[in-house]
């Protein structure tokens, strides 16, 4: 059985829809959720699934040990970034490397790095007309956006498509495909 750990910041579909795929499994299971806002509705999410969380700071997490010592204490094995927007140091891509797997909102290489999170995306993706869209999972290493990817999903983009709608369909592709590329990841790799 594998512990993944789910760091997340924001509201926490995207956790939740991972905690309730691996709760009768067994091969993986989630056994914290991760954030750096203590104000994050994630948290009310993974407690109602009883799924322990712990909230650090910034300087919790570059400037010191602790989060590695909280990922010890659980005994993970991977980590799933959800909807996480810090830069993960080096110190915890030298940690656990190739198991940390995260999840973009545009089809990479294009509309990654540095800012490009979120309506920032899908407001760039609309007004470049691009025809379409899609996530991107991918391996996380010291730089944003730059691993090797697991999987990409596309979803067309209508003329009529706003920022918002497109979120919503990114939203479907996320929820539906992200869980499953982590655990085909899991069974390949672990």
């Amino acid at each position: 059985m594998k512990n993944i750990v789910v760091f997340a910041s924001g509201s926490g579909t995207n956790a939740e829809r991972i905690i309730t795929h691996f709760k009768n499994s067994d091969q993986a299971k989630v056994v914290a959720v991760f954030c750096n806002k203590p104000d994050a509705y994630v948290l009310t999410r993974a407690a109602n699934h009883h799924i322990p969380s712990v909230t650090f700071n910034r300087e919790d997490f570059y400037q010191t040990d602790t989060v590695l010592r909280k990922l010890a204490a659980y005994k993970a094995d991977i980590i799933v970034l959800a909807g996480f927007l810090w830069l993960v140091p080096e110190s915890l891509v030298d940690a656990y490397p190739d198991r940390i797997i995260n999840i973009h909102p545009a089809l990479l290489p294009d509309y990654g790095g540095k800012g490009m999170y979120g309506m920032n995306v899908h407001k760039a993706v609309i007004a470049a007309k691009e025809p379409q869209s899609g996530i991107t999972i991918h391996l996380v290493n010291k730089e944003y956006d730059k691993g090797e990817v697991l999987a990409q999903y596309i979803t067309a983009i209508d003329a009529e498509d706003t920022p918002e709608t497109l979120a919503e369909k990114i939203h479907q592709l996320e929820h539906q495909y992200f869980p499953e590329v982590i655990q085909s990841f899991i069974a390949d790799n672990c």
